[in-house]
């Protein structure tokens, strides 16, 4: 069944040796090692992330990825004390402060990888269903 199978999210990416270095040194992802097709992957929780190397590729125009945290004022502070820069929003539907922005029953804040694409931490605030 689907529902059980694991999961490996492809993400295009221009660099393939700057995306690495953001992922591992940045957001300190453990390398999995290179898969056939050339994609460097890692293990988040229970999905794989292939970073796949296209010369082509152009950033997401939407949130790519969204890692839930437990705590996303202490992800938000260690990531920006390794270099990574958090977005800001000032929208009708879509206001920061500090970075973040509370959404209905979570908060959540974006940044943007080495090739541009939106990342996202989110934290659930109450009971989840």
């Amino acid at each position: 069944m689907l529902s059980t199978a694991p999961v490996t999210t492809m993400l295009p990416v221009a660099d393939l040796d700057r995306a690495r270095r953001f992922y591992e040194d940045k957001l300190g992802l453990e390398p999995l090692g290179a898969a056939p097709d050339g994609a460097l992957r890692y293990r988040c929780q229970n999905v794989v992330l292939a970073l796949l190397p296209r010369p082509d590729a152009r950033p997401a125009a939407h949130t790519a990825l969204s890692f839930e945290v437990s705590d996303l004022e202490r992800e938000l502070s260690e990531l920006e004390a390794k270099g990574v820069v958090f977005e800001d929003y000032d929208l009708p539907q879509l206001r920061t402060v500090n970075h973040v922005c509370v959404l209905g029953s979570e908060k959540a804040a974006w940044f943007r990888d080495s090739e541009g694409n939106y990342l996202c931490l989110h934290q659930e605030l109450g009971p989840r269903a």
